[in-house]
């Protein structure tokens, strides 16, 4: 509704001095949507604390952990919005000569700022505990990487890495003795160090070649007495962990990815759906406020 004063021409519109944005009620809420949030943040790690137990077979299993988690932050985003929403509404002074649209559209952003103000502030807060997690997660897959051996190793390697690698290994091919098992009995240390070479090359490339293959197998022959088809079944045995090895790192890396991504997708979800019951809920307590006044208003007349 518009206010103005009358002139010789009609109505002149007269803007308020008076900020649409009240924020004492914002703080208000975001500070009441904050407490319960550290609070039911808190309950949450109690009773997840209760889940899991250093004693074999009597924790719940990661899935049920992660899942339960999950649902629990979003509780405490839908709670925590609802009531700090509410709040905001519902501790507003009322605006006299706004038009009722208006008016909710003014409960409703004050409701979306108390929950903006809120979640920044959570955020920061919790910024070292995501840190935390972040860079356990980021040792667990080193470990991961370390578990899969060379084959993990290969693809990660530096461009002057690869390079120096590849060099290597077509210098020690140039030098290959014409009997392999010669270089393992003259020098240990050089043949283990030559395997390595053909074997980070192979990983780079995906496979070793049957020459590589029978190489190795004779210097393995060489050092360890075995007869040579001994020392192939041994080469192919290692081989096949090093792929296994490798498998079960990309499996690792490829499920973490994917439970990074379900994990953002839902953390947005929640936010917004957090921000919708916010401000709707702001709304509701602002709507609730106006009606408590004209009913006071009907009962007891005018306020003075």
């Amino acid at each position: 509704m518009a206010l103005g004063s009358e002139t010789g021409t009609g109505l002149v519109p007269v803007e308020s001095a008076k900020s649409a944005i009240s924020w004492g009620p914002i703080i208000g809420g975001t500070v009441a949507s904050i407490g319960v949030t550290l609070m039911l943040l808190l309950l949450g790690t109690g009773m997840g604390l209760t889940m899991v137990s250093p004693w074999s077979g009597e924790s719940s299993s990661a899935a049920t952990v992660g899942i339960s988690a999950a649902i629990w932050l979003v509780v405490v985003q839908w709670l925590s919005s609802a009531l700090g929403g509410y709040l905001t509404g519902r501790l507003r002074t009322k605006w006299a000569v706004v038009h009722t649209d208006e008016v909710f559209f003014r409960d409703t952003a004050h409701g979306f700022l108390s929950w903006a103000l809120a979640t920044i502030f959570v955020a920061g807060f919790l910024a070292s505990s995501l840190a935390s997690l972040a860079g356990a997660g980021a040792s667990a897959a080193g470990s991961v990487a370390t578990g899969a051996g060379i084959a993990a190793a290969a693809p990660a390697a530096s461009a002057a890495s690869a390079s120096d690698l590849s060099t290597g290994y077509f210098t020690d091919a140039l030098l290959r003795p014409a009997e392999a098992g010669a270089r393992a009995k003259e020098d240990n240390a050089a043949a283990t160090a030559e395997i390595s070479r053909i074997l980070m090359q192979s990983a780079a490339k995906g496979s070793v070649s049957d020459n590589d293959k029978a190489y190795i197998a004779s210097l393995v022959a060489a050092r360890t007495g075995l007869s040579e088809q001994d020392a192939r079944n041994r080469v192919d045995m290692v081989l096949k962990e090093i792929e296994d090895a490798k498998v079960a790192a990309q499996a690792a890396l490829d499920k973490a990815r994917k439970s990074a991504a379900t994990t953002a997708l839902v953390g947005t979800i929640s936010l917004l759906v957090g921000a919708f019951i916010a401000s709707a809920a702001a709304a509701l307590g602002g709507r609730q406020r106006d009606d408590e006044e004209d009913l006071v208003r009907t009962t007891r007349g005018p306020l003075v």
